[in-house]
């Protein structure tokens, strides 16, 4: 049934939007944790649309409160007041963790870091960015100038001048074999070397967990240590929130949290699993840094309504059933689950994560070379088995990437667990 509308979809979509699968499938619906495609057949999805769907698919909650908002109005504007978007500000700049914070909304991740970069570089008079390597901040000109992951970053060309620092991926390059504290130790040096060559730096961004870089991170207390130097300098600190947020990591509300001893950012993005699959994004940051642009602005459909009613209703029910405290305890399960599991493969470099974020790494046997082929197949294998999971990482898209929503049960995770380990296997 798929073929007539892949046919479809080649002809008039541009051939760099990447499908998954030999066999595209067309995801039709979805209760749960699971989904359905055209053809009828069911999966546990432990993806969720990149990690987009977050709480459940057709949560009752939320599918209810755009259901009785989009009845009222759908679409007003900022240019309005809207009361479902203060609220959810309110409610945002408190959990943030930034004192006086200030919230912004937009439509997506990259609009979010897209946002903050406009408000960094204008606080700060400057046009230098300093961003991680192997990271991802979305695709609009300005992000990808800033993504470290050339194989989503399609031009060299770029409003920005960005510099690189050392620190986002533990277990690859120079460093990687010291210990955690020498690890942090020959990061901040190397800050402090490349802010010895530069001049008035805007602002460092960083992912906490690098999500397309294949959910990779470094050692607790790193972008703490970076922040004490980052303060002698008077540069603001971006987190990247768009994937760590909301409770997925399970130890934490936010990523930036394993890396709180130096205090919050300045600014924070957010996005997908907070509208679990409507489209919102945002920034929080201090008020006067928020405040620094001297001419008008609006977003046409940022904060829209019926965006609102759903972060709204999602957000309570995150809360209110304790979603971060599922993930860790579950997502523990899960990881040692997946640790047990390949220990004995061969395929297998790494599996790291936390939370409801794992990630798996795949190399040929005997070698530490990356291995796409066999995270290809490993795709297509556990789709075949009833499992859709994502792939992601900076060295050849050879990581397996796991991220169900967070209502995920224990015994979907032995399920899951088991169809990735005949899906391991086949390789």
């Amino acid at each position: 049934m798929t073929r007539p509308l892949y046919d479809r979809h080649r002809a008039v979509l541009p051939d760099w939007l990447a499908l998954y699968y030999r066999q595209p499938i067309e995801i039709t619906h979805g209760e749960g944790r699971h989904v359905w495609d055209a053809d009828g057949n069911k999966y546990l999805d432990f993806f969720g649309g990149i990690l987009t769907t977050m709480t459940a698919h057709a949560l009752p909650e939320v599918t209810k409160a755009v259901a009785e908002q989009a009845g009222r109005i759908i679409h007003s504007s900022t240019l309005y007041l809207n009361r479902q978007m203060v609220e959810l500000a309110e409610r945002i700049a408190q959990l943030s963790g930034i004192p006086d914070a200030r919230v912004f909304f937009t439509t997506s991740g990259t609009e979010a870091n897209d946002t903050a970069l406009l408000l960094a570089t204008a606080y700060r008079g400057s046009s230098q960015i300093l961003a991680m390597r192997n990271s991802y901040h979305g695709r609009s000109f300005s992000a990808v100038g800033i993504t470290g992951n050339h194989a989503w970053s399609p031009t060299g060309l770029s409003p920005l001048q960005t510099l690189y620092v050392h620190g986002g991926v533990r277990a690859r390059g120079p460093y990687a074999h010291l210990s955690d504290s020498q690890f942090i130790e020959a990061c901040v040096a190397d800050l402090e070397d490349l802010l010895g060559h530069t001049r008035n730096v805007a602002a460092l961004i960083a992912e906490p967990i690098q999500g397309v870089g294949g959910f990779t991170s470094p050692p607790d207390g790193l972008y703490a240590a970076f922040r004490e130097v980052l303060d002698r300098h008077g540069i603001l600190w971006i987190t990247d929130e768009v994937q760590t947020g909301w409770g997925r990591t399970g130890d934490h509300f936010w990523g930036w949290q394993a890396h709180g001893r130096s205090g919050p950012p300045d600014l924070l993005t957010f996005a997908k699993g907070i509208g679990n699959g409507m489209s919102i994004g945002g920034v929080v940051a201090r008020a006067e840094v928020m405040n620094c642009l001297d001419s008008n602005s609006i977003s046409t459909f940022g904060g829209s309504p019926v965006t609102m009613a759903a972060g709204l209703a999602n957000l309570s029910y995150v809360l209110e059933h304790d979603l971060q405290g599922n993930a860790r305890r579950v997502g523990g399960l899960l990881i040692e689950r997946l640790r047990a599991i390949c220990a004995q493969l061969p395929v297998v470099r790494e599996v790291r994560g936390r939370g409801l974020m794992a990630g798996i790494e795949l190399v040929h046997p005997g070698t530490d070379r990356a291995n796409p082929e066999a995270a290809a197949a490993v795709l297509e294998a556990a789709r075949e088995g009833g499992l859709l999971i994502g792939k992601g990482g900076g060295h050849d898209t050879s990581v397996l990437r796991i991220a169900p929503p967070l209502t995920l049960t224990v015994a979907e995770a032995e399920e899951g667990a088991a169809i990735l380990e005949r899906a391991l296997r086949t390789v």
